[in-house]
């Protein structure tokens, strides 16, 4: 699943490191 992660972080409210933030990331759910 990719998401868009803003400064809000993203749906489904995954904390991300400050380097992810307004990058696109992998999120892979377990």
């Amino acid at each position: 699943m990719v998401r868009k992660v803003t400064k809000f972080g993203n749906g489904a409210k995954v904390d991300c490191p400050k380097e992810y933030l307004d990058k696109t990331v992998y999120l892979v759910i377990k």
